[in-house]
């Protein structure tokens, strides 16, 4: 269940919006707690009737992966699980190898784009998906459950571990074939791998493709991910692309399941802006569906495009497990956030940056779009985006928020809006504010922020 907040009511304690996340060997990122995830994830197919679940496992390129790798694997193993060892491969590029070994479900070692001292663990379903809010609570309760602990197969009833090193190569023919106009992938276009997971797909496509598009950030040392590069750093593409004269540049995550563009001239297109494009894409080959799933922290510039369009836009909480929900429950094929998650269906199942550039490479011509000229043409309304960092040993008063929260919104009613929300995957509260006016944005986030710092015992 989901709240006016955007969040899961659910009582989770390791889960957030994307899987358990921590600074890696501290915490709920440690070797033991991997194991025991490992043996709690094996046992929740186990008592859905499936006692030797074939599960593909994937990671992304910081050093401690091998680590936590090795430990979900014994931990998996342990309760009997055949597991499918993928390498470093982006998190989309897991979820096309479970629908493509006909495995029962996928995990994920990456903590997206935080730094390499951090990590994560994030687990999919048989269909590729993430897991509900729901499956990941179970799991969660499997945990603390001595079962967890008893369950002990032994002999030939014992996991076993199998390496399948090539399946990425079988990801960038996936890529590939999303490509019908492949002449238009030209060298003067500029990848950020983020010396991530999008650096062991890059080379396979250039190499295949016959193009050579120019690629920066694709030399991991398991300490660099993010570092200075990606969607966290989009002033190194930004200067990158202008100083080299690209026609245009993508930036990715350390996992490669985000993406933002810049244009010509350094600008930030982010995913926004892309769903406006791919939409009328999308819509143009009726293949769009009954609209567009969009989340509450999208401008309010993109529903007004769109509905010129006579495309419909469908709100959700913030995450592309939520984005995806919404879209097979409005029958739409398109969604994503601004944050560069987006997802098109039937091609991606999780949010796919990889897949997302290629398709608006295909877009942009189709539409013979000028790229130098969308964020002028977009128009977003300003918004400020406010992060109050939350004290552990103080827990956060909801009730005193929203109260602040309905009060203030009154005031907005037909001039812009406000979105308060805890982070899923940082201990932050996200104050944001959107209006027409750039002076009434920043009025309205600095009392906001005051009352909240004051009424909730923040450290002012």
């Amino acid at each position: 269940m989901l709240n006016a907040m955007g969040v899961s009511s659910c009582r989770r304690v390791l889960f957030g919006t994307d899987g358990v996340r921590d600074i890696a060997n501290r915490g709920s990122m440690t070797p033991e707690m991997a194991l025991r995830l490992g043996r709690a994830f094996i046992l929740f197919w186990a008592e859905r009737g499936i006692p030797r679940p074939r599960i593909v496992l994937g990671r992304d390129t910081r050093r401690s992966g091998m680590m936590l790798e090795g430990a979900l694997t014994a931990g998996m193993t342990s309760a009997g699980a055949e597991v499918l060892t993928i390498g470093v491969i982006p998190t989309p590029g897991v979820s096309y190898a479970v629908q493509n070994l006909d495995a029962d479900g996928g995990v994920v070692i990456s903590a997206s784009h935080n730094p390499a001292e951090y990590n994560g663990i994030k687990f999919l379903d048989r269909d590729g998906c993430k897991l509900s809010d729901k499956a990941e609570l179970s799991i969660e309760e499997y945990l603390g459950d001595n079962l967890t602990d008893d369950w002990r197969p032994t002999g030939a009833s014992i996991g076993e571990i199998r390496q399948v090193p090539h399946l990425v190569h079988g990801y960038a023919e996936h890529l590939i074939s999303l490509l019908p106009y492949r002449e238009h992938l030209s060298s003067r276009i500029a990848f950020d791998c983020a010396h991530g997971a999008a650096g062991a797909v890059m080379p396979l496509l250039v190499e295949r493709l016959g193009v050579k598009p120019l690629l920066i950030g694709t030399d991991p040392d398991g300490l660099n991910i993010n570092e200075g590069v990606g969607v966290i750093h989009m002033r190194h593409l930004s200067s990158y692309v202008a100083q080299s004269a690209c026609d245009m540049g993508f930036a990715f995550d350390g996992d490669a399941d985000r993406v933002l563009m810049v244009d010509p001239k350094g600008r930030v297109i982010d995913g926004d802006i892309m769903m406006w494009v791919l939409a009328r894409w999308l819509a143009a080959r009726g293949a769009l569906g009954a609209g567009v799933v969009a989340t509450v922290m999208s401008n309010m510039a993109l529903e007004e495009h769109l509905a010129h369009e006579g495309v419909q836009v469908f709100r959700c909480p913030v995450g592309d497990r939520y984005v995806l929900e919404t879209m097979r429950r409005r029958q739409a094929r398109l969604g994503g956030e601004q944050s560069g998650h987006i997802i098109v269906e039937p091609a991606t199942r999780t949010g796919d940056g990889l897949c997302t550039a290629f398709l608006m490479i295909d877009a942009l011509r189709e539409l013979e779009e000028e790229v130098d000229t969308l964020v002028d043409r977009f128009g977003r309304y300003p918004q400020k985006l406010t992060n109050l960092v939350l004290d552990p040993e103080r827990p956060l008063d909801m009730k005193k928020v929203d109260a602040i929260s309905c009060e203030i919104q009154e005031e907005m009613v037909g001039v812009g809006r406000i979105l308060i929300r805890p982070s899923g995957t940082e201990p932050l509260l996200r104050i944001l504010v959107e209006a027409r006016e750039r002076t009434i944005v920043d009025e309205v986030s600095e009392r906001l922020t005051r009352l909240i710092k004051n009424s909730c015992s923040f450290n002012v």
